[in-house]
């Protein structure tokens, strides 16, 4: 009777080990890898290492150029540059959002999209604003709801805006959230035309943001730069400064502006 293969009995903290060692072993060969070497590099018998492969191609973060051979995949990269712009942007901001918090005195926000949210990867911030800072960094919110999720909604073509309303059903927040998809779609034409995106109380009642978007060296959109502020204190003179400010990140991270 053939042995029962343990593996399937394995806990899943083991099955991540052998996936970050397949992983591993494929970083260290420029050229696809066969199945063979790499079961004698890892130690794992060739039919484990086969299935945790064809698990890994599925997510694409191992390609399959030809039968029997590996290699990294797509996804890493696509995964790597996220790290990065996160990464450099978060670098290239930090000073230039606390100059902008001296002149303001509210919090001073940077935040990126994942998905149908965005995330604040970093935030500037004194006790002396009067308003609580709800958002904390690593928090998350829905982009129609928020100044620079609509940033990034501005950028995407209609279609996407239509699949994304209908994927979320634009659930609201607040009695100010839009619900709808014709007035976001409106919402989304002012952002264009004034490259400057609010929030009116939509995501939490008392408190209003304005939000500029901030480019790579490819010109792609990559995060957004805001102010929140209590409702009755949010200044419209602070636009301009808000501008500057993310077009100098902006500079800072390669984009050249026309």
């Amino acid at each position: 009777m053939p042995k029962k293969d343990s593996s399937s009995q394995t806990p899943a903290i083991q099955v991540m080990d052998r996936m970050f060692t397949l992983l591993n072993v494929l970083a260290e060969h420029q050229d696809p890898v066969s199945l063979k070497l790499i079961s004698e590099q890892t130690g794992l018998h060739p039919s484990t290492a086969h299935r945790i492969l064809n698990d890994l191609a599925i997510g694409r973060f191992v390609d399959r150029p030809e039968a029997g051979s590996y290699r990294l995949g797509m996804r890493l990269l696509e995964l790597g540059n996220l790290v990065k712009a996160r990464l450099d942007v978060r670098d290239a901001a930090l000073v230039p959002m606390r100059e902008l918090h001296k002149l303001t005195h509210q919090p001073v926000n940077l935040s990126v999209r994942q998905g149908d949210e965005i995330v604040y990867i970093e935030r500037t911030y004194s006790e002396r604003s009067g308003m609580q800072v709800v958002r904390a960094v690593g928090g998350r919110a829905p982009l129609h709801l928020t100044s620079v999720g609509k940033l990034f909604l501005a950028h995407d073509d209609p279609q996407r805006v239509r699949s994304y309303a209908t994927r979320t059903g634009l659930a609201g927040h607040t009695r100010n959230s839009i619900t709808d998809l014709p007035m976001l779609e409106r919402e989304l034409a002012r952002v264009r035309q004034t490259e400057i995106a609010r929030d009116n109380e939509e995501l939490e009642l008392g408190v209003r943001c304005m939000a500029a978007g901030i480019h790579d060296d490819q010109g792609r959109l990559i995060a957004g730069l805001s102010i929140s502020a209590p409702a009755d204190r949010l200044e419209e003179s602070w636009c301009d400064k808000l501008r500057d400010t993310a077009t100098a990140i902006s500079t800072a991270l390669g984009h050249r502006h026309p």
